[in-house]
Parts: structure tokens; C-alpha cells; sequence
């Protein structure tokens, strides 16, 4: 059916309702001669009358009457199913299928799921760790969640967490053996505890920053490992000086476990972002969870364009 056949359809139906051209032409926005025409058009195409018309009344033919018991069912249907959707757009049902960095999933995300889930009940939330920077829409995931610089052009991105800085550590006696690094080059005389990015062969090299201009040195070490707790933990047991997130090693540093090193040369950089392609129609399970991350958070969370994100991780 056209979109032409199913206005008219709807509109000889309005008719046959209210018994008069004038009183639907005023309900539905249209004059009275174009209704006219529209009825006359839909029964030339049907090649029947709809109407008996005189000056005092309006009702329908057997055809027309006919016609009518066939599609009232057909728009109640139609009615019901538009109505279905809209609740499906307000209620937050169904799965969610959210791909996310490690890190962002043991910091930000654990700590919810048992509040999300007395929350929403009804969602499916499917929850996958993938570090691999590609179209995660295309293999058609809702939304990710990754650090602000690995934000793909056009995207729009919903901060969740505050600035990170990433601050080299080794334990007191470690440093009593081996002394300090003064600068960043220092590293390459240190045992390092150097990681490898899941799904990447080549060795992380460690950033830092001065006067604004980010670099990279490249730390080497006797351990390599793909996961930062693991580097974290033979930092503690004092095999060597490991990269890491200061936020999330505060007890450690406030205990005197591990010592910070470089602080100068560590400036903080843009955390942690929930971004999905658009803001128009984002599903209802999808802004349920936003609002859990922001109640944990106790921060207001703001949609940016992720070209911000980009431009203020690139200094």
C-alpha cells in the first residue's frame, strides 16, 4: 500500500465516523473541497462509491460500509503497534550490548552491575572487555567505553569518569637497591615491568609529558605481561618500576607500599567515555545505564562530540 492509499483509507474512515465532510476536513487540517477530492480520487481507484451524499447527510454505501469493517480492525492493529514501540522506547528492556577497555570495566563498571541489575531487572546487559580500536558498531554493539583518546570522529561521548594520570611506582626497598630515576630516560637504566596491550604484539611504550608535549620512552625489563594488575603486583612485590593509574593505587601510595616517581613529567589526560553514534532515539536500557554510571559517580554526565574529546587529549 502506498503512502497516498493509506492517508485516504484514513481519511474515509474519519468520515464515515463523524457523518460529515466539513467537521473532518476542520479535524484533520484539510478544507473541505480537498477532502472531497481525496475521497473522489481513492473512489476512482477502487471503482465503487463510498458515500451516499446529500445536502443534510452522509452516510456510506454497501461497498463503503463493507470497506470500513475491513480496515477498523487493520488500524486498531496498526494504532496497538505504535503504541508497543513507544513503551518499548520508555521502559528499559531487552539486551545491552556494551563493549568496553579492561581497566574501565574492573574501576567503573563492576562496582554497578549489582545496583544496575536491582534497578533494571529486565534488561540483558552483555558486557564484553576488547582493548581492539575498530568499529565496534559494526559488530553491532550499543555503545563502548574507552579512554577519551581512543574515541573514534564522530561519535557522541558521555564522560564517566574523572582525569587520569599515570604515575610510575616501585617499592621503597626496590629504589634503596637501585636509586631513582630522575627523568624519564632514567627508565632505560631501571629493570621496568613492561606490558603488552591485549591483541597487540608490540610493547607499550610509556608517555609522559613536559611543557605541555607528550613523548614516549621505551622502558625495557625482565617481565613482560598484557595485564596491569599483574604489573601492579610484581611492582608490589618489588621486582621493578611499573606504569600505572594513580587513582587506582592510593592505598598503596598513601601506606608507603609503593613510592611515586616523575610526578612532574605525569600530567593528568582525559579519562574514561561512554560513546554511542548518535543522540537521537538512544535506546532506554541504554540511557538506564548512563544514569547508574551517573548516580555512582555523583557527577553530571554531558554528551560532547567526540572531536572535543580528541582535540583536548591531544593537548
Amino acid at each position: 500500500m502506498r503512502g497516498s492509499e493509506f492517508s485516504s483509507l484514513k481519511a474515509f474512515a474519519a468520515i464515515a465516523k463523524h457523518r460529515s465532510f466539513s467537521g473532518t476536513a476542520r479535524d484533520i487540517g484539510v478544507s473541505p473541497s480537498a477532502l472531497s477530492q481525496i475521497i473522489r480520487d481513492l473512489e476512482k481507484r477502487l471503482g465503487v462509491r463510498l458515500f451516499n451524499r446529500t445536502t443534510r447527510s452522509v452516510t456510506l454505501t454497501e461497498a463503503g460500509s463493507h470497506l470500513l469493517d475491513r480496515i477498523l480492525p487493520l488500524f486498531d492493529e496498526f494504532d496497538a503497534a505504535l503504541e508497543e514501540i513507544g513503551n518499548l522506547r520508555d521502559k528499559p528492556f531487552g539486551t545491552l550490548r556494551i563493549c568496553a577497555q579492561h581497566m574501565a570495566i574492573n574501576y567503573l563498571i563492576q562496582p554497578i552491575l549489582p545496583r544496575f541489575q536491582e534497578l533494571h531487572p529486565d534488561i540483558n546487559l552483555e558486557l564484553i572487555s576488547d582493548e581492539a580500536i575498530d568499529d565496534i558498531f559494526a559488530r553491532g554493539f550499543d555503545a563502548g567505553i574507552r579512554l577519551g583518546e581512543y574515541i573514534e570522529k564522530d561519535m557522541i561521548a558521555i564522560r564517566i569518569g574523572p582525569d587520569l594520570r599515570q604515575v610510575a611506582v616501585a617499592t621503597p626497598d626496590y629504589l634503596r637497591r637501585n636509586g631513582a630515576p630522575q627523568t624519564p630516560g632514567d627508565l632505560q637504566h631501571h629493570s621496568c615491568i613492561t606490558w603488552k596491550q591485549p591483541g597487540r604484539e608490540t610493547l607499550y611504550n610509556w608517555e609522559f609529558a613536559k611543557d605541555g608535549k607528550w613523548f614516549e620512552v621505551a622502558v625495557k625489563g625482565s617481565l613482560t605481561v598484557n595485564d596491569c594488575g599483574v604489573a601492579l603486583r610484581a611492582a608490589r612485590d618489588g621486582m621493578g618500576i611499573t606504569l600505572w593509574m594513580e587513582e587506582w593505587m592510593q592505598d598503596d601510595i598513601a601506606s608507603g607500599r609503593l613510592v611515586p616517581l616523575l610526578q612532574e613529567w605525569s600530567p593528568p589526560f582525559p579519562g574514561f567515555y561512554l560513546f554511542h553514534p548518535s543522540r537521537r532515539q538512544v535506546p532506554a536500557n541504554l540511557r538506564a545505564f548512563v544514569d547508574v554510571l551517573k548516580a555512582a559517580t555523583n557527577t553530571a554526565l554531558h554528551e560532547v562530540q567526540s572531536e572535543d574529546v580528541l582535540r583536548a587529549a591531544n593537548g
